[in-house]
């Protein structure tokens, strides 16, 4: 049996903010519209599962993102994004600017 793999691609997207990233995954990500756009309301949106049926529907998720802007790697709120991924079921992918 496979693995149904829910990939969100935001490579080439400029994301500078939190509220960037939140922007980027609602649509492909299935967010409701009264979803709470901070760490612990995402957290338990791809670890508890249970609020978004796009997410809920496979088995793991992973987001690709360019290292630049809020994936810089000198910003706080990165890490702390980067934390809420268990990099098994959920992974967050940074990828270097060619």
């Amino acid at each position: 049996m496979t693995d149904r793999k829910l990939v969100v691609d935001l490579r080439g997207r400029l994301i500078e903010t939190l509220s960037d990233f939140w922007d980027a995954v609602t649509e492909p990500c299935g967010l409701p519209e009264w979803f709470g756009r901070n760490l612990d309301a995402w957290s338990d949106t791809i670890e508890t599962r249970g609020i978004s049926e796009a997410i809920d529907s496979h088995d793991i998720l992973i987001v690709h993102v360019d290292q630049r802007g809020l994936f810089d790697g000198n910003r706080r709120e990165a890490s702390v994004l980067a934390g809420t991924f268990d990099g098994d079921q959920n992974r967050l992918v940074l990828h270097g600017l060619a």
